[in-house]
């Protein structure tokens, strides 16, 4: 059986440990491949392997460092394919999403080569007589980066490109549930130039997890994972003096205005809800239509979509979403659908129990629907991260609002109207990190920053962008002043302002 291992210092390694994880195969069921599990010896291991490259990797200046970048960039691009048919062999969305799921890290990448303008600092002539005073942006040294199964091509690279590209090295410990296109992203950034243990992969669970979090050469931990982990996560890694973006999980609503372009923004709504199975932290599981014309119209338009939905194996160009990436997560989504129908919401389409023909075995959940939701239950306040959608209605605007406003979540939301007032309106008011107006799933583009509200972000610095770039480097301001004349008696004092 086929065995993935870590990637230390430019090489595989097996490790030390004697614990590994099954990787299955969600379309079929099966097992294909075993993950080795780091040990704490292990993570050590690797952590001063990056510690020694990132002394002559910080050296190197920034032009010479995009440049592995742009190489980098150009490698992925070129084994698109063979990369897209890794990611969704063990992860089951389809072909389309993995393809998107690499692309938009890549949007990432393509911010990073611009580092070198990037990393210019601040500078002022004359702030006192003869005084001139700058800034500079340094790295921080071993940076460190846990990233969930759901995007394993994405968010590594949201993380580690932006880290490596300011001089720091990077420990990324991916999802042990799909791990083997991280370590394929780590062996071209290697072929791209990086030298031997800049970008170290490690494998493993809460052992791995917690020796990132206390490791004193580790310097910043980006995390991206459910929000009881996040707060953990957060928690115990500034306990341990180190810089912490712990991004959670999410619950974001879609509002139907009744002046919205309703054929668009059911269209939209299926895309944003059961694409990748629901698998996404910017996914839209609660519609909230308001008025109940609005509500009923919307109902009916979204049965008409949900019947046309193809829902197929994962190399099925024709499928509009795969399986869910393993058997215990179907049966926590199956789990929440039986309990919106004990909390008397009404259940419309019922995606349990929903197999393919030849794939009996796979991890497959049919899209799920229900009405009359409301924000006492439990399945409204929780994530359910699945093909599952909820119908939340609304009397009014105001009604409307106070939803997402009020939710424990706070990652993202979307206004469907054509009255710009409204939207600008609701843009302002809303108590949520991340708006969409007429846009489904308002995930930044690359020089933007991703990150939402309350229980959806834990730390005060979103992904990428120049929140990202702050993140991973630290400030150093000098004030200088050179006196003519200077000689070895000079005084030195702190100068002032007069």
């Amino acid at each position: 059986m086929r065995q993935v291992q870590h990637l230390v210092g430019g090489k595989a390694w097996a490790g030390t440990g004697t614990r590994f994880g099954d990787v299955f195969n969600p379309n079929t069921g099966e097992v294909q491949a075993r993950v080795a599990l780091a040990t704490v010896a292990d993570m050590d291991t690797a952590i001063q392997a990056a510690a020694r490259a990132q002394i002559g990797w910080a050296a190197t200046n920034p032009q010479r460092r995009a440049r592995v970048l742009f190489e980098f960039k150009r490698l992925v691009e070129a084994r698109m394919d063979e990369l897209a048919d890794l990611l969704s062999s063990e992860h089951g969305k389809v072909i389309a999403d993995s393809r998107g799921d690499i692309q938009r890290g890549l949007e990432v990448i393509e911010f990073a080569c611009g580092i070198p303008h990037v990393l210019k600092g601040e500078y002022t002539e004359g702030a006192g007589p003869g005084i001139d005073v700058y800034s500079m942006r340094q790295p921080l040294g071993v940076c460190a980066g846990i990233t969930p199964f759901n995007f394993p091509a994405m968010i590594p690279m949201w993380m580690f490109g932006i880290s490596t590209a300011v001089g720091n090295s990077f420990i990324l410990k991916p999802s042990e549930k799909d791990p083997s296109l991280p370590v394929r992203l780590a062996e071209l950034f290697m072929e791209a130039g990086a030298p031997a243990g800049v970008l170290n992969v490690m494998h493993g669970d809460k052992v791995a997890v917690d020796a990132i979090l206390t490791h004193p050469l580790i310097r910043a931990v980006s995390f991206v994972g459910s929000s009881d982990i996040a707060s953990y996560v957060y928690s115990t890694g500034a306990a341990h003096g180190k810089r912490v973006q712990a991004m959670g999980g999410a619950k974001n609503h879609g509002i139907i205005l009744p002046d919205a372009d309703l054929d668009q923004a059911v269209k939209d709504l299926i895309g944003a809800a059961y694409g990748s199975a629901g698998e996404r932290c910017m996914a839209l599981p609660v519609v909230v239509p308001v008025g109940a014309k609005t509500a009923d119209a919307l109902r009916e338009k979204v049965l008409a979509e949900i019947e046309a939905l193809k829902v197929g194996i994962s190399s099925d160009p024709a499928a509009q979403y795969g399986p869910v990436v393993s058997a215990a997560h179907r049966e926590k989504i199956e789990s929440y659908i039986q309990m919106g129908v004990d909390e008397g919401a009404e259940l419309v389409v019922d995606g349990r129990g929903f197999t393919l023909q030849g794939y009996e075995n796979g991890f497959f959940v049919g899209p799920t629907l229900f009405d009359h939701v409301k924000p006492t239950m439990k399945t409204y306040q929780e994530e359910i991260f699945g093909p599952v959608l909820q119908i939340v209605r609304a009397e009014t605007f105001e009604d409307a609002l106070r939803l997402p406003s009020e939710h424990p979540y706070g990652n993202g939301v979307a206004i469907y109207t054509r009255n710009g007032r409204a939207a600008r309106e609701f843009a302002s008011r809303v108590n949520v990190g991340m708006v969409g107006i007429n846009v489904p799933i308002p995930v930044p583009v690359a020089y933007h920053t991703f990150g939402g509200w309350k229980r959806s972000a834990f730390g005060d610095t979103n992904q990428h962008g120049m929140e990202g770039v702050k993140f991973y480097t630290k400030v150093k301001t000098i004030t200088a002043r050179w006196p003519e004349g200077a000689t070895e008696d000079s005084a030195f004092v702190i100068p002032t302002m007069g």
